[in-house]
């Protein structure tokens, strides 16, 4: 398979937000997974359930050739390993969090597994304004073209 540019967002509430980005960043690097753009850092509330510490959030270009299923499967390896309980609160607290927002142009759906474009992204000022820090050249942009 070819590479394929993929816009990600990461996110983080527990512990030392920072330290948590760049080792979800060093895990991709060791997955195989070419990042090649980062945006600014945003600290972020907490959406859906409110309860709990700010967040930290970025995005990120990456360059893979993984599928979207087995790209899925990697990057939550990384959070498994980065401490996130994979059984814990949806939309709850969390050490690292990874979402696959664009593949391409490629508009993915298996059940609730996996669904790209990220069906909430646009109700996610969290994951916008990251994304607008990203050239967005060669995957699906901003606007749906």
């Amino acid at each position: 398979m070819s590479k394929k540019r993929v816009a990600l967002a990461l996110g983080t509430n527990l512990g030392d937000r920072v330290g948590n980005l760049l080792a979800a960043i060093k895990g991709l690097a060791e997955a195989n997974i070419k990042v090649t753009q980062l945006s600014r850092l945003y600290e972020s509330a907490p959406a859906y359930v409110t309860d709990q510490p700010a967040f930290l959030n970025a995005a990120a270009t990456i360059e893979t050739t993984l599928s979207p299923l087995d790209l899925l499967k990697s990057i939550k390896e990384i959070e498994e390993n980065l401490g996130r309980d994979m059984q814990g609160q949806r939309w709850g607290p969390r050490p690292i969090d990874l979402d696959i927002i664009f593949y391409e142009d490629n508009e993915v759906s298996d059940g609730e597994k996996l669904i790209i474009p990220h069906p909430r992204w646009q109700e996610r000022n969290f994951v916008i304004a990251p994304l607008a820090d990203l050239d967005s050249s060669g995957i699906h942009t901003l606007n749906g073209s």
